[in-house]
């Protein structure tokens, strides 16, 4: 008999999207993407961070003062976008944990994503998010929001003999 209590296609690619958020080294907010095709195969993975090049350790990680993250951050999903190295992504769908931003919108929407998954909407009074729902809308691209029926998936790193 086959195993019952495997994950979904949602958690798995909800799942890959937080493990690569793992890999942000922002002390305040780690998000991370995951662009699938309509046969579920992984295009591409990105999470928020500074561009190739620019250092973790010369770069503000500050969200206020004279000198803050905001100028150099690249968020997750136009990392996820880029990282695809010029494969089509039209028809795709991208996991997220927060609903994306105005700007990200716009890349998704150039891109061809078809439908944005995400877990939280945290942000969802601000004009910079409600400019994101009208553009995604507008442009006819999906949006649902992932409601899922456990909380936590272990990740075990020793494997059975």
């Amino acid at each position: 008999m086959k195993r019952t209590d495997y994950i979904t296609w949602d958690e798995y690619f909800m799942g890959v999207a937080l493990l690569a958020a793992k890999r942000s080294k922002d002390p305040n907010t780690q998000v991370g993407a995951c662009i699938v095709d309509e046969n579920n195969v992984i295009l591409s993975t990105g999470y928020n961070g500074f561009p190739i090049g620019c250092s973790d350790d010369e770069f503000p990680w500050d969200r206020e003062g004279e000198q803050t993250k905001y100028p150099y951050v690249v968020h997750a999903e136009l990392n996820a976008i880029l990282n695809a190295s010029g494969k089509s992504l039209r028809g795709a769908r991208i996991y997220v944990a927060l609903f994306p931003c105005n700007e990200c919108a716009k890349a998704i929407i150039q891109s061809g994503i078809r439908e944005v998954v995400y877990l939280s909407d945290k942000y969802a009074d601000t004009p910079g998010t409600q400019a994101s729902k009208l553009m995604l809308r507008s442009a006819g691209v999906e949006m649902f929001q992932l409601k899922l029926e456990r909380d936590e998936l272990t990740l075990n790193y020793v494997v059975d003999k």
